[in-house]
Parts: structure tokens; C-alpha cells; sequence
């Protein structure tokens, strides 16, 4: 007998998994983060912003502890060419599954933008050549930036035309896209930041020299069945097709990293899902609460299927390019977004008619959120239409 699992019992399970009600927050970001599988790193301040939403007591002094000191979550480049921030002892399994996958299209696009921009010779030994220089060129720097590194290494200034022909024609040099490469196979990453919490102006280091130990190896298949496993935790039930598209891997892929694991089929209301077969129990139910998730937050970046929280609300809350901005939560399912003003007052607008109470759970969470920022300012990366509005 198929399992019916509906929508009621996925936003409880988001409530407590995610750690968005209140009465589930942790302690630390590590923790946080690992709630989620990962944080979306895309847009620097969306780490911070996510873990203080998951946080019981947040302080950004120990975010800052965890990123940079502890470094028990590191920042690498992983599904769908994605930047996480990713927690150590889940590295091996994001490089094997997704990051290494990564590197090799990023490598290949790299030699063919050289190749059409007229470079000669043998350009795939040129570049792995100049990917070795860079390396231990970081090596005996220890942390730098990327200026930093290709003065010491001027071929990373080779310039290539981007979009040629095209009115928003321009051109780069290869340093970052060499960085890029040599990140996603695991051999460099990205540390602290020169700058505030919205810098993207990284130091990168060699991985062995920034990481506090060295993760476990894994094999592909290990690293996908992992992955796929936590993923499951943490938003499944969900129909196969999410975990294909959050992981960026083919149906093929999909379907054999599953083969590892011990799955079931349920209903989620008439649409096919799966779910880890040991995790087929009703969840427990939580205290009514609301949040403030930021852009690129990763519960609602979790599914490529969002009807069952989002409704009705895409068109103000996400950017042309299906980057989701700032949004309001109650009780498992998106009722508005918020914006951050250059006073520093956080407005929302609410896009779906709520009670007095719910209101009131709402102006908690924007009153938690004006302490801890502070005199910090914070303006998303991808901005949306309702955000730009209420920042106006």
C-alpha cells in the first residue's frame, strides 16, 4: 500500500527539518546548515541571513567563527554550478557527485572560448599548464585574491572576448575561470572575504592548507547515493523530478543514485513521490510560527515543484532567472516578502490575508531580525519586484 503524505504533513516536516519554527532552531550554523544539506552562497549575505532565520539565539560573530575560524562549513562550487556553503564532512560527497562534474565542463568551455579567440597550439596543455602555475603560485602565497595571484602569474590576464557580436559584448581575462576550475576540483577555495558581508572580493587558499582536517574520500557512486540521501532527509517526500533538478544530474543519474538507497513510493496528493522508506512516519506538530527567509534561501531553492508553498505568489517573488528574493513564512507555506530600507527598517508586505495572530508572529520575527542586523545593511544580489518595492 502506497503511503499518502500530503501537504499538511510536508510543511510540518519543512517546520521542524529546515529549523524554522521556533521551537526548532539550534545552537550553532554548522548545524544550521547541515538542517538544509547546504546554504545557497550565492549571494554572500543570503549565509548569514539564512542561518540567523535557523538560529535560537543568532550571533554573527559566530557565524563568522564557523566560516572562517572553525571552518567546518567551507564554500565550493557544487550542484548546477551552484555555490554552497557545505558542511566538511559532506564535501567528498557534493566533489564526487556534482563539483567534479563541474570542473570538467568549466574546463572544457574554458579551452574552447580560448581556441575561438584565436589562441594556438595545443590550448588543453597550455591551460593545464597554467592551472598548475596558478596553483602553486597560491601555494607559496597563502592567501590572496585573484589580482593578487595573476600578478604572479600574468598569463591569467590572457584576455577572451565574451558574447562577441552581442550588444553587451565584452571582454575578460581568464583569471577567474581558471580559479573556477581548480576550485571545483577540490583544490582550492574560497576563504574569507576582504570586506563586508555582502564582499565577493574572496581570498582563495589551497584546500589542504585551509581545511581543519582532510574529509574522507568517496567514490562517485558513494558521494551520489549520500547526497541523494540527504537531500531526502531533509525535503523529502518530493517527486523524483526535484531531486534531479537540485542536483543538476540526469534522469539516469537520478534514478541509480536512488537504486542505492532504500526508497518508497507515496502520494503526495495525487503526484508521485519518494521518500526515504525508513521515514514514512506522520511528523510532529509545531506551535504555529512565521519567518523571514532570505533571497536564495535554501528551503524554498529545495524544489523545483513549489505550488504546495509558494501558491500564487512567483511572479512578485522571484527575478527572471528563478532567483527567489526575501519572502515571508507562516506555518510552512509563503504569504509575502520583506525588504531592507537604507534606514535599516525592514518592511513586508503580506500577499495573502492572515489573522491578527499570524500579523503579530510576523512583526516577532521582523523585530528579531532589526536587532541582529544592527546597523548592517543588506540588499539582495538578485533582486525581485516586490523587493525593489518595498526598498524604495
Amino acid at each position: 500500500m502506497v503511503v499518502r503524505i500530503g501537504v499538511e504533513q510536508r510543511r510540518a516536516r519543512l517546520a521542524s527539518r529546515h529549523r524554522l519554527a521556533a521551537s526548532a532552531r539550534v545552537d550553532s550554523t554548522l548545524e544550521a546548515a547541515s538542517s538544509v544539506v547546504c546554504l545557497h552562497a550565492s549571494d554572500p549575505a543570503s549565509v548569514y541571513l539564512a542561518a540567523i532565520a535557523r538560529l535560537r539565539q543568532p550571533d554573527p560573530a559566530e557565524i563568522e567563527r564557523t566560516l572562517y575560524e572553525e571552518r567546518t562549513v567551507v564554500r565550493m562550487l557544487g550542484m548546477r554550478r551552484t555555490l554552497f556553503v557545505v558542511p566538511l564532512d559532506l564535501m567528498p560527497a557534493v566533489q564526487e557527485a556534482a563539483a567534479s562534474a563541474v570542473g570538467a565542463q568549466q574546463r572544457k568551455l574554458l579551452v574552447k572560448m580560448l581556441e575561438t579567440a584565436g589562441h594556438e597550439g595545443d590550448v588543453k596543455s597550455w591551460l593545464a599548464e597554467l592551472e598548475e602555475a596558478a596553483f602553486e603560485a597560491l601555494r607559496t602565497r597563502g592567501p590572496s585574491t585573484a589580482a593578487e595571484i595573476s600578478a604572479e602569474v600574468p598569463l591569467l590576464r590572457t584576455p577572451i572576448v565574451m558574447a562577441a557580436g552581442k550588444p553587451y559584448e565584452s571582454t575578460q581575462n581568464i583569471t577567474g575561470r581558471v580559479l573556477i576550475v581548480l576550485a571545483a576540483h577540490g583544490r582550492i577555495v574560497r576563504g574569507r572575504p576582504r570586506g563586508s558581508w555582502m564582499s565577493r572580493l574572496y581570498q582563495w587558499s589551497v584546500a589542504q592548507d585551509w581545511l581543519p582536517a582532510e574529509p574522507a574520500q568517496s567514490s562517485a557512486e558513494e558521494g551520489a547515493a549520500e547526497l541523494a540521501r540527504r537531500w531526502l532527509s531533509a525535503f523529502g517526500p518530493a517527486p523524483l523530478s526535484d531531486l534531479k533538478w537540485w542536483t543538476g544530474w540526469s534522469l539516469g543519474q537520478t534514478k541509480k543514485a536512488l537504486s542505492q538507497l532504500n526508497v518508497s513510493e507515496v502520494d503526495l496528493d495525487g503526484t508521485p513521490g519518494i521518500a526515504l522508506a525508513d521515514d514514512l512516519k506522520p511528523a510532529p506538530a509545531v506551535r504555529p510560527w512565521a519567518a523571514l527567509l532570505p533571497g536564495l534561501d535554501p528551503t524554498p531553492m529545495g524544489w523545483q515543484d513549489r505550488g504546495w508553498f509558494l501558491g500564487e505568489h512567483a511572479a512578485a517573488l522571484f527575478d527572471r532567472n528563478g532567483n527567489i528574493g526575501p519572502t515571508v513564512w507562516l506555518d510552512g507555506r509563503i504569504v509575502g516578502g520583506w525588504a531592507q530600507r537604507a534606514s535599516g527598517e525592514i518592511v513586508y508586505r503580506l500577499l495573502e490575508d492572515v489573522d491578527a495572530d499570524a500579523t503579530t508572529r510576523v512583526q516577532v520575527e521582523v523585530e528579531r531580525l532589526t536587532t541582529v542586523l544592527g546597523d548592517r545593511r543588506v540588499t539582495p544580489s538578485f533582486r525581485t519586484p516586490l523587493e525593489k518595492e518595498l526598498s524604495a
